[in-house]
């Protein structure tokens, strides 16, 4: 908490301080208007730093979605989940449809020719056996490939029990001459050999083959393809975005998916690795994005990695063995086992989230609270053992979670009651006390509804546009009150040593700048309460880019996350306005905090911050009107310049974004201002107005 001389930055104290009739430092008085909104902003009141990890983002192994934005495979099923047979890959129907989309070999020659060895299979389950016709190529082959202008490098594990002639063919296009074949040597046992193309020219139809000709059978155990200039098997272009973007924290592999996850599957040898159905998302995982490769993704990104572990079908000893893994020396026993996969220097881990909303029904291993206490008491004490340092962040499930659709409805009882059993973040800090450093709180606030606190139900409603962005927003703030809540029940909260991470957060999942309007004045509620809000991971991080599988873009909302995180201050300080935030329109309770969230400049929600020298002072204004409003800014404890930077997140209207293969319709506009002429803030915008201290 702050000293009596700071201001605690809450919207309801801005409130309560009104506007003043101050000036700029050095500036003449600012005309006043009936239709203008005036602030004054209070420079010297200062609330504690914006964790740099509020810019934080969330990645989880749902279905490809990994596999196809970041990581380079072209090839799907590449260690053989799936029979192969002639018949089509079912479609993946509806909006997830993307994360589901599969590719499947299909045989070369007749279904007979291959069959799937489920005895002794190089990998999994099952690994193809082709049987050979003499001159006839016999073999597999997957369609559908989407390539680039570049040099592809790739393996193949074969082995041949007789006269094999086996070759691998990427082809390109109709011709004859649009393609190229490589020789595959094969013996009795597994080898890997490699192999090398170059595509040239762009297509969404390539095919690979891998065929032979001769007496025998040969088989196969792991094929792999990837771009030549992969970044350790990531693809170069979407790393560069995501290190462009600068996401300073990245919460991973999950999420929902690590409740049945087995870490030992992913580390290794990658086509030792077996392919697994993740029970989950109902999807079979390559398991080639495991947690080497997620941890080398971080360093190469600069993003602190918040590592999650699996309190569903794991157990305490498996999660001390991942922080012997991920951060042990390498003479330890996992540490050993991590120096063996190439790995020699530890990853110093800080961050571990222990187990992902086993509040909830639907996780794999849910029970109850208080059995579920004593499990996360035993995970943390093991894995602290082994490494003392780390910092560890506990599902959460705050009341208003547990109320709007995370906890188990009862009929009759919409409203989760503090401290009932029902009440998973009380009974953290009532049976779990000192076994964790933060609680982890999510929300998913639904478009154009809203939670019936007599019902427990929702219900349509259609609402102007800045209610409509005020709602993730709303959500922070009702976890806020949980949280005052909380404190006066549990007074050792006072001290500021437990912290939240909004740890998963969304809206709409759209890119648009419609959608950046909400999640602006979203941001804004986080710096707000930056006493106890310090890190949040947006769901998903890839959502900061539009890709297909080859190309992409920094989308819509990457461009708002950037300029805040590369423009915005770190030193929130106090907002008052002359413009308060209507009164809610619906009761309290569930999705509805007791005050709207936003400052006291309606329709315009304003925060601002100084940098961390103190030189400069940034105010960020998210207009989300489809008008142009005036705004009349003071500022008191400041001496400004009369000119500064502006920097101006636009866009051709709510739904613009931005797409691979298309002109940016949002993008980042810098410009100067003058602030003794007063602000003219553009509709459907979100800006930020530097001053440097005079």
């Amino acid at each position: 908490m702050h000293t009596e001389n700071k201001l605690t930055l809450s919207r309801r104290q801005a409130l309560l301080a009104g506007a003043t009739a101050s000036l700029f430092a050095g500036f003449p008085a600012l005309a006043q208007t009936r239709s203008s909104i005036t602030s004054t902003i209070l420079a010297d009141q200062a609330g504690a730093p914006i964790n740099p990890f509020l810019y934080g983002g969330f990645l989880e192994h749902i279905g490809n979605l990994i596999n196809h934005s970041l990581w380079s495979e072209v090839l799907d099923d590449r260690k053989f989940f799936n029979a192969i047979t002639a018949n089509p890959a079912p479609q993946p129907q509806g909006q997830s449809g993307r994360m589901r989309d599969m590719n499947r070999w299909v045989p070369v020659g007749p279904d007979s020719a291959v069959t799937m060895d489920v005895v002794t299979p190089y990998v999994g389950q099952q690994s193809p056996v082709i049987a050979l016709a003499g001159t006839d190529a016999r073999g597999i082959a997957q369609d559908g490939l989407v390539l680039a202008k570049k040099d592809y490098t790739g393996r193949a594990v074969v082995a041949a029990d007789g006269q094999a002639d086996i070759t691998a063919t990427l082809i390109w296009g109709e011709g004859a001459g649009d393609r190229q074949t490589a020789k595959v040597p094969a013996g009795k046992d597994w080898s890997t050999v490699p192999l090398r193309f170059s595509c040239p020219v762009d297509t969404q139809t390539a095919r690979l083959e891998i065929t032979g000709t001769g007496t025998g059978s040969f088989r196969l155990g792991a094929v792999s393809l990837m771009p030549a200039d992969n970044i350790k098997g990531f693809r170069a272009d979407t790393i560069a975005l995501m290190k462009e973007i600068d996401c300073r924290i990245l919460r991973i592999p999950g999420g929902n998916f690590i409740s049945s996850y087995d870490w030992k599957n992913t580390i290794g040898d990658p086509d030792k690795r077996p392919p697994i159905l993740d029970p989950v998302w109902n999807f079979p995982q390559p398991n080639d994005v495991g947690v080497d490769e997620l941890l080398q993704m971080c360093q190469l990104i600069h993003a602190e990695p918040s590592w999650s572990v699996s309190t569903g079908f794991d157990e305490p000893r498996s999660g001390a063995e991942q922080v012997e893994y991920i951060n042990g020396a390498a003479d330890t026993e996992w540490g050993a086992k991590r120096a063996a996969n190439g790995h020699p220097e530890p990853y110093r881990v800080k961050y571990w989230n222990i187990g992902n909303e086993m509040y909830g029904h639907w996780q794999m291993g849910h029970i109850p609270m208080k059995q579920y206490a004593v499990k996360h008491t035993l995970f943390a004490d093991a894995m602290r053992k082994v490494d003392p340092s780390i910092y560890i962040i506990a599902p959460g499930g705050f009341a208003d979670e547990m109320t709007t659709g995370q906890g188990i409805f009862i009929e009759g009882q919409p409203q989760v009651e503090f401290g009932s059993e029902r009440d998973w973040a009380y009974g953290m800090f009532a049976n779990a006390w000192g076994k964790f450093d933060a609680l982890a709180t999510h929300a998913y606030p639904p478009e154009n509804k809203k939670f019936d606190i007599k019902t427990g139900k929702l219900f349509d409603v259609q609402r102007p546009l800045v209610e409509w962005a005020r709602q993730p927003a709303n959500r922070v703030l009702t976890m806020v009150e949980c949280w005052e809540e909380y404190k006066r029940r549990f007074p050792a909260l006072n001290d500021g040593k437990v912290k939240v991470f909004f740890d998963e957060y969304a809206y709409s999942f759209r890119q648009t700048l419609k959608t950046c309007l909400a999640l602006g004045m979203c941001l804004h509620e986080f710096f707000r309460h930056t006493d106890f809000i310090d890190m949040a991971g947006y769901t998903m991080a890839t959502g900061w880019m539009d890709f297909d599988r080859t190309r992409s873009v920094i989308s819509a909302t990457g461009r708002m996350y950037q300029m805040y995180n590369r423009h915005f201050g770190t030193i929130p300080v106090a907002v008052t306005g002359n413009s308060p935030v209507p009164a809610p329109e619906y009761p309290a309770g569930g999705d509805q905090p007791r005050v709207n969230a936003g400052s006291a400049t309606y329709p315009l929600d304003l925060s601002a911050a100084l940098t961390s020298d103190r030189k400069a002072l940034v105010v960020a204004v998210v207009n989300a009107t489809e008008q142009p409003q005036s705004l009349q800014l003071s500022l008191e404890g400041f001496k400004a310049r009369k000119t500064g930077r502006c920097w101006k997140l636009t866009g051709t209207g709510l739904d613009a974004q931005n797409q691979v293969g298309k002109a940016p319709e949002v993008v980042i506009a810098e410009s100067t201002f003058n602030g003794a002429a007063g602000l003219k803030i553009a509709p459907i915008s979100i800006e930020l107005y530097e001053f440097t201290r005079a």
